[in-house]
Parts: C-alpha cells; structure tokens; sequence
C-alpha cells in the first residue's frame, strides 16, 4: 500500500483533469450549434433533414463512447504503476480496435443510411437531405471513434488538456470548413458533412502526431497487440451494455413523454436539455475520477484512491446544489426563455422544480459512475445498468397508466426518471463503492494485456 496522497494534492489533480475536460466537453455541442444554424440558412427542409441524420450519427457515436471510457482506466492503471511504456501500447491498441470497429460500422452505415432515415417516416425532400448528409458522414465515423480512443488514451496519462485543444481547434475548423463548402462552393447540405469530415480527419492526424511523439518518447510500440486489442474489447463490450441501458431509459421517458401530449413533449425536452447541460460538469468531475482512480489504483495507493472517491463526490453533491438552486431560482422563467409561451412555462415548472431537487442526487451519481469505470469494474456497471432499468420500468408504466396530463403528469414523469431511476443508480453504485471489491475488480486485465506492452 503506497503513502496517502495530501488532500491538496487531490484537490489539484481533480482541477487539473477536470477542467480540461469541461472545456472539450462543452466545445463539442456549442459547434454543433453553430453547425446547425448555418445548415438553417439553407432552408426549413435541410434543417429538418439535418436533424434525423444527426440522430442517427450522434445515437450510433454515443454508443461507441465506451472506446474513450475503457482505454482511460487500463492506461491509468500503468501509468500509476509507473509502466509509461506499457500504458501507451495499451492505448495504442485501443486505437486499433476504434480503426475496425469504425470501418465497419461505415460500411454498413453507408448502405443502411436510406433505411435508417427511413424508420423517421420523414417526407420524400427531408429524407433525400437526410440521406446524402448520413451517407457522406459516414466516412468520418472512423476518425470520430479513433478520436474517442485517442482522447481515453491522453486522459490515462493524465493528460486532458490535449484533447481540449484538438477539440477547440477542430470543431472551430469544422465550422469554418462547412461555410466554404456550404456557401462558397455551393454544395448545400453536403457541403456541411465533408467539412466535417475533413475537420475529424484532421483531428486524427494531430492525435496520430501526438501518440507517435508518446511512443517514441516511451519506447512503445505501434503495432496492434491481440491480448491488448481483446481486453479492450472484453471492457468495452460491458461498457456498451451499460451505455444502452442509460439510452433505452432516456428513449423510454421519451416515449413515455409522447403519450402525455405535445406540450408534454415539449416541455420535458426543455426539462431533459437543462439536465444534459448541468450533465457537462458532471460528466467532467467523473473524466477526473475515471483518470485518477485508476492511476492511483496502478500505484496501489489504497489511500489516495479513498481521497479522491470522497473529495469528488463531495464536489458532485455540492456543484448539484448549486446547479439545483439556480434552476429552482429560475424555474418560473426558464420556459419563456425557451420558447416565449407563458403557458408553457407554467407547464414545466414544477417539473423543473423536481429537477433541481434531483441534482445534488445527479452530481453523486456521475461521480459514482466515473469511480467504478476508472476502477475497471465494468461487468458490474453493466449488470446493474440492466437492474436499475427493470426497476425504472415499472414507474413509467405507472406514470403512463394514470393518465394525467398537464403539469402534474409531466412532474411525475420527472419524478420518475429524476427521482425513482437516479435513485436506484444511486443505490446500485453506492453500495458497490462502499466495499472493496471495486477496487481490485480490474486486476486480471493487466495481466491479459501483460503481453500488448
């Protein structure tokens, strides 16, 4: 068991990690923003065409996010253990295995994209916009999940600042490069997805000069390893389990949402928006947990890996305060701001109000999550992914089943999911994290990939 880490040291660690990450995880959808309004100056029906191939591609990529999540923790782990060398092979090799699932899912997501944008039953003119923006973006699928692992690589090596600027630089050039290809060339919506394109590809070169100065500086190899490209796989393929179970929750409530009504529906997209976007910061608190964990975990530092569990959930709980008190403060606004409709407002607002609740419960939650997937203990997260959905089940039914409309079934929607599903992730996670077992849960994987390095 190695020394404890000094409580200010932590604090620095968690800063240093996690606000790089914030910044490279809000640069993403502010371009996408500006994406989407330069797309909108084309027309009602590009937009429209815009917004189905974009749920395509971002629900396929969301899925594939496990190519970041199970690199990040088995390169920590060496790197805590002062095995640099082998923490890059590891990566490197995560890499490879993001290259051919990438090809695949291109070629076949080539050929399938009438089919996909098919399932939306859009008219003839949106579904034809929809088609060549999907087909053409499928070419930087690839080089969106080569992005994924080249980013879990830089993270394990404790490393997020990196990725902010190859993702600030790239997303600003993908805007750029859309307008001349949409506006000056005159391509219209193609235009935008081979900007795109050619902004990923981009980013791949410049992570592929990063990670060959990393293996070079550390004597690792470039070359794909089978035992390391299987343990990443073997990882992944639990996380992809768990990632789908948050994505078929968040359908669900949807779906669920759709059968209240249409202000329902719209209302609980401006509830689910403020969620996701609180989400960020979150999400950054538990990139930092992911990254430390499992660096402190490779040192065998017992007592820093506590340190670190506690001070981020302690952040998580407290920035979900303040998050849920600016949310509550604003309740009353926020759906005029959204859409300047004061009956909708006063639809949402005690949904919101369940919202801001909810948050301190949501920062725990987060954080909970990054600490298990740094510690590598994936097959639970996977397993209890799918308990905590057959127990989220049963409350929608009821939501749905009572029939109540208006803002009282729109605050018991929230309630559900908010409440009754955050709840038993809370719970699931929790009691793992009060044991031990977690933290020795990916032990095995660093003898499988012994030989990648």
């Amino acid at each position: 068991m190695g020394t404890q880490a000094a409580p200010a040291g932590v604090n620095r660690d968690i800063v240093h990690l996690a606000v790089p990450a914030l910044g490279a995880l809000v640069a993403e959808p502010l371009f996408l923003l500006v994406d989407a309004a330069m797309v909108g100056h084309l027309g009602v029906t590009p937009l429209a065409g815009l917004g189905i191939a974009s749920a395509i591609l971002q629900t396929i990529v969301g899925l594939m996010v496990f190519l970041a999540y199970a690199t990040t923790p088995a390169v920590a782990r060496r790197f805590g253990a002062g095995d640099h060398r082998g923490a890059v092979s590891i990566g490197v090799d995560g890499l490879w295995l993001a290259l051919g699932i990438g090809a695949v899912l291109a070629v076949a997501g080539w050929f399938a994209a009438p089919w996909l944008v098919g399932l939306f039953a859009p008219a003839p003119e949106v579904a034809a916009e929809a088609s060549i923006y999907l087909g053409i973006s499928m070419a930087g699928l690839p080089a969106m999940l080569i992005v994924f692992a080249a980013t879990g690589l830089l993270r394990g090596m404790q490393n997020t600042m990196t990725p902010l600027w190859v993702a600030g630089i790239g997303f600003a050039a993908n805007a750029g490069l859309n307008w001349v290809f949409m506006y000056g060339l005159g391509l219209g919506i193609a235009g935008s997805a081979i900007g795109t394109i050619i902004a990923q590809w981009g980013m791949v070169a410049v992570y592929a000069v990063v990670v060959f100065r990393l293996a070079r500086r550390h004597q690792a190899s470039l070359r794909p390893h089978r035992a390391g490209m299987r343990g990443s796989a073997r990882a992944g393929g639990w996380l992809f389990v768990r990632t789908v179970s948050l994505r078929v929750a968040m359908l669900l409530t949807v779906a669920a949402a759709t059968m209240l009504g249409t202000e329902e529906l719209a209302g609980y997209q401006v509830v689910f928006t403020l969620f996701s976007t609180a989400a960020f910061a979150l999400d950054a608190l538990a990139i930092a947990a992911q990254a430390l964990i499992g660096k402190y975990l490779g040192a065998h530092d017992v007592l820093a890996v506590r340190a670190v569990l506690r001070r981020t959930l302690q952040w998580g709980a407290l920035f979900g305060v303040a998050v849920g008190g600016v949310i509550a403060a604003l309740s009353g606004v926020i759906g005029i701001a959204f859409t300047g409709d004061p009956a909708l407002a006063a639809l949402i607002q005690p949904a919101l109000l369940i919202l801001a609740i909810a948050q301190p419960l949501a920062g725990i939650v987060f954080v909970l999550d990054g600490v298990l997937i740094g510690a590598g203990d994936v097959r639970y997260l996977a397993l209890t992914g799918i308990l905590n959905l057959a127990a989220y089940l049963p409350l929608l039914w009821w939501v749905i089943a009572g029939g109540v409309g208006g803002a009282s079934g729109l605050a018991w929607l929230s309630a559900a999911f908010f409440g009754g599903y955050l709840s038993a992730r809370a719970i699931t996670l929790g009691l793992r994290a009060r044991g031990i077992r977690w933290q020795g849960a990916d032990a095995g994987a660093d003898a499988a990939t012994a030989a990648s390095a």
